[in-house]
C-alpha cells in the first residue's frame, strides 16, 4: 500500500522518500528523523498495525509538530486518541484509483503543504508571437483573493475581530465591477493554511493577493496588509496602520482604495460611495455584532441571551446599525422556538423588519425575517422562502440564509438541495458545529455511507474542538452524540450521553438532540426515555419538525413513539 501511494505521488512530479530507501549499514532511525525534518509533506497511513508502532507515532508526532502532517486511514482503526482531531482522509482499500474523491483530496492537501514550501513548478512555455493580423486580446480585469486576516492579538478569542476585517475588506472589493474578487466561501477555506501565491495562482487563477494581519489590545489595533502579484510573489503595495478602534473603518477605506489605486482600476462614483458606506460608524457597536456573531456560530444555547444583551446594546449605540438588527432578530428567534422567558417571535420579527427597513439590501436582514417566519409557532419552513431567496441573491456567500435553506430543504426532504445549502455554510465558517453536524443526517437519508462517514468525522472532529474549550456546550454534546453513533461507535456515543445529561440535566433541546443519536444506533428504549420528558412539553413549532425529523424514522413506529405523538397533537390542538 505504500508502495502505491509512492508512486502515485511520483507520478505527479513529486521526490518520494519512505523507508524502502534505507541502504544496508545506515543508521536507520537518524536517517528516518533527518528525511522527515527535511520533508515538506509527511503522509502518515494508519492502519491496525501502524497505530500500535511507537515508531509510526513519533513520527507523526514530529511531522505534526512541523505542520507538514498529512494523515491517511488504509483500514478501518482506532488512531492514536492525540490525532483523533486531525482531518485524516479516508482510504481505505484504496486501489491506486486517480479518480477517487480520498485521494484527490489527499493531493491537494500534500499540494497545499509543498507549495507552501516551494510548490513544484512545471516548465512555463514561452508565448507565441501574435500573428500581425492578430488584434490583441482584451486585458482581462484583476482577479484577487482576499485571505482571512490572521490574529496576531495572542488571544485566539480576538479571532472574530481579524475575521470581521477580513470580510469587510471582501465585501468592499466586491462592489468594485473592474476587480474579480474571489469569494469568502473560497477565501476562508485557506485560513490557518500556508500557500504558496504562485500555488493560489493557479489553483484559483487569481492575478492578486491581499494577505495581512490584525492585532488588537485594548482601543489600539495595528492592521498590516499587503498587496502581492500572484505569479511572481512580487510586493506591489503594503502598509501597517497604528490606529484606534475608533479609526477601523477608516483603515479598511484606506486598504481598499489603495488596492484600486495600486491596480490601476477606475471607480464609478456609486462604486466609490458603496466602499465609503458603513453598517454603522460606532466602533464599539461593530465589536459587539462581531462578538455576538461569532458567539451565534460557535456558542452553546446558554450564549443565546448573552447574543440578545451584546445585541441591544449595539442598537441602542447605533439604532440604524441593520446587521445587529438581524443578529438580534435570530438570537430571539432561538430562544422563543424554546419558550425561553421574555423571547417572542413578534420581537424577533421586529427586529427583522426593522433590519430590511434599515438596509433592504443586506441578505442577512432578509435571512432572517426568512427564519422568523418559518421557525414561528407553527414551524411553516416554506413561510420563509421568498426572503430566503432574496438574501441568497443578494450575497451567494451569506452564512445564515444557506443554513436555514439547509434546515427548509431538510424538512422538505429534499436532501441534495439541503446537502448542497450545508456544505456551503460548513465552507463558509470553517468551525461552526450546526451545519456539520446537519449535512450527516441528509447524506444518511440518501443512504450514501462514504459521505455520511467522512461528514460525520468532520462534525465529530468541529464538536470535540468546542468541547475541549467548553465540555458542557450543549450543541455539540448533541451532535458529537449523533456523529459517533453514524460512525458506529455505538458504545462511546452512549457514555456521551450519559456525561451529557449529568453536564445539562433541564435542557430540553439537548435532550432531544441525544435521542435523536440514540434512535441512530438502534437503542429505541434510551431514545424513548429521553423523548418521554420532551415531547409532551413541546410547542407547536418544536411538534411539527419533530414530525419530519427524519433521524427518528428508526422508531417512528415503535408504538410508545406514536402515543407520545397522538398525545402531544391533542395536547396543543386544545390549547390552541
Amino acid at each position: 500500500m505504500a508502495a502505491r501511494f509512492a508512486k502515485a505521488f511520483e507520478d505527479h512530479g513529486y521526490s518520494v522518500w519512505w523507508d524502502d530507501a534505507l541502504r544496508s549499514g545506515e543508521a536507520f532511525d537518524e536517517v528516518i528523523e533527518r528525511a522527515l525534518r527535511e520533508a515538506k509533506a509527511v503522509v502518515v497511513l494508519w492502519s491496525k498495525t501502524s497505530v500500535m508502532s511507537r515508531w509510526v507515532r513519533a513520527e507523526a508526532t514530529l511531522a505534526d509538530r512541523n505542520r507538514t502532517l498529512a494523515p491517511v486511514m488504509i483500514e478501518p482503526c482506532e488512531r492514536p486518541i492525540m490525532f483523533e482531531l486531525t482531518q485524516t482522509v479516508d482510504l481505505s482499500g484504496w486501489s491506486g484509483d486517480a479518480a477517487a474523491k480520498g485521494w484527490l483530496s489527499l493531493l491537494a492537501d500534500v499540494q497545499g503543504l509543498v507549495g507552501a514550501r516551494a510548490a513544484p513548478q512545471a516548465p512555463r512555455p514561452r508565448a507565441k508571437a501574435p500573428a500581425k493580423t492578430q488584434q490583441p486580446a482584451a486585458q482581462a480585469k484583476p482577479s484577487v483573493l482576499i485571505l482571512p486576516f490572521v490574529n496576531m492579538s495572542g488571544d485566539a478569542e480576538q479571532e472574530y475581530f481579524s475575521d470581521g476585517v477580513s470580510e469587510d475588506i471582501i465585501t468592499d472589493l466586491g462592489r468594485v465591477s473592474a476587480l474579480s474578487v474571489v469569494s469568502r466561501n473560497t477565501a476562508f477555506s485557506y485560513k490557518g493554511k500556508t500557500v504558496a501565491a504562485a500555488q493560489l495562482a493557479k489553483t484559483l487563477k487569481v492575478s492578486h493577493i491581499l494577505e495581512g494581519s490584525v492585532r488588537k489590545s485594548g482601543n489600539r489595533v495595528r492592521i498590516t496588509a499587503q498587496l502581492l502579484d500572484a505569479v511572481t510573489d512580487a510586493q506591489i503595495w503594503a502598509e501597517r496602520f497604528d490606529r484606534t478602534l475608533d479609526d477601523i473603518f477608516a483603515i479598511q477605506d484606506e486598504i481598499s482604495k489603495a488596492i484600486v489605486t495600486a491596480l490601476k482600476v477606475k471607480l464609478a462614483p456609486e462604486e466609490k460611495r458603496a466602499i465609503e458606506q458603513r453598517s454603522t460608524t460606532n466602533s464599539e457597536a461593530y465589536e459587539l455584532f462581531l462578538l455576538a456573531r461569532q458567539f451565534e456560530r460557535t456558542g452553546s444555547e446558554r450564549m443565546k441571551p448573552l447574543i440578545v444583551r451584546l445585541c441591544k446594546r449595539a442598537v441602542e449605540l447605533d439604532p440604524n446599525f441593520a446587521q445587529a438588527w438581524a443578529q438580534l432578530a435570530f438570537a430571539q428567534a432561538e430562544l422563543s422556538q424554546r419558550d425561553v422567558p421574555g423571547a417572542s417571535f413578534e420581537l424577533a420579527q421586529q427586529a427583522a423588519e426593522r433590519a430590511v427597513e434599515i438596509n433592504p439590501e443586506l441578505a442577512e436582514g432578509h435571512a432572517a425575517l426568512a427564519e422568523v417566519l418559518g421557525r414561528g409557532s407553527s414551524m411553516e419552513l416554506v413561510a420563509g422562502e421568498p426572503h430566503l431567496a432574496r438574501a441568497l441573491a443578494l450575497d451567494p456567500d451569506c452564512y445564515e440564509a444557506h443554513l436555514f435553506a439547509g434546515y427548509v430543504f431538510l424538512g422538505q426532504r429534499k436532501f441534495e438541495e439541503a446537502i448542497r445549502h450545508f456544505e456551503v455554510a460548513c465552507a463558509l465558517d470553517p468551525i461552526a458545529y450546526r451545519p456539520a453536524g446537519m449535512v450527516v443526517q441528509a447524506y444518511q437519508a440518501l443512504g450514501d455511507r462514504e459521505n455520511t462517514l467522512a461528514a460525520a468525522r468532520r462534525a465529530r472532529a468541529r464538536c470535540e474542538k468546542l468541547l475541549a474549550v467548553e465540555p458542557d456546550h450543549s450543541g455539540a454534546l448533541g451532535f458529537l452524540v449523533s456523529s459517533l453513533a453514524d460512525l458506529g461507535e455505538a458504545d462511546r456515543a452512549r457514555e456521551w450521553a450519559r456525561r451529557a445529561m449529568l453536564f445539562d440535566p433541564d435542557n430540553l433541546r439537548l435532550h432531544y438532540n441525544l435521542a435523536c443519536g440514540l434512535a441512530g444506533v438502534h437503542d429505541a428504549d434510551a431514545a424513548l426515555d429521553l423523548l418521554i420528558n420532551v415531547i409532551p412539553r413541546v410547542n407547536g413549532g418544536w411538534l411539527s419538525w419533530i414530525e419530519i425529523d427524519n433521524s427518528l424514522d428508526p422508531i417512528r413506529d415503535d408504538p410508545r413513539f406514536v402515543a407520545l405523538m397522538e398525545a402531544a397533537r391533542t395536547r396543543i390542538g386544545a390549547e390552541a
